[in-house]
């Protein structure tokens, strides 16, 4: 944040950075250009690599906005520093609740649970909280009833 003229390199590089797959790791060219390609938008690992490395400078509106598609941010990222600080203050954070919720919780089930119940709804929540109340209720008495060995 800070630097006001940032390039599209560096705006697409700060993207792969802080937007990372399910087990962590860094998206690579290829797997950006797989995706982007099933929605019906032509563009090729290299072509991404060129834009990465700055060789490449002026991709089309087309290509810029399957790539903000993908990293779920808005087109206007790349072209309004503005959107693009506040855009980058939200993944940070979100990357620093991430690492957060990966320390406290370990398990990689109970992690993923709380990411996804981070994209709910409000109500949406409140409905999975119930039904672990539940579940942890129900456990609880099956282990009170066990028989004690």
């Amino acid at each position: 944040m800070g630097e006001r003229t940032r390039s599209l390199a560096g705006k697409l590089n700060h993207l792969f950075a802080h937007t990372t797959t399910r087990g962590g790791q860094e998206y690579s060219n290829e797997q950006v250009a797989a995706a982007i390609v099933t929605t019906g938008v032509t563009i090729s690992q290299s072509y991404i690599w060129q834009l990465r490395k700055g060789k490449k400078d002026n991709p089309t509106f087309k290509h810029l906005q399957a790539l903000a598609a993908f990293f779920g941010v808005p087109v206007s990222y790349f072209f309004d520093d503005e959107v693009t600080d506040r855009v980058d203050l939200q993944l940070a954070e979100l990357k620093a609740e991430q690492a957060r919720l990966h320390q406290i919780m370990g398990s990689s089930d109970a992690q993923l649970m709380a990411l996804r119940a981070g994209e709910l709804s409000p109500a949406g929540r409140r409905q999975v909280m119930d039904l672990l109340d539940v579940v942890h209720r129900l456990e609880q008495v099956e282990k009170d009833t066990r028989p004690k060995e």
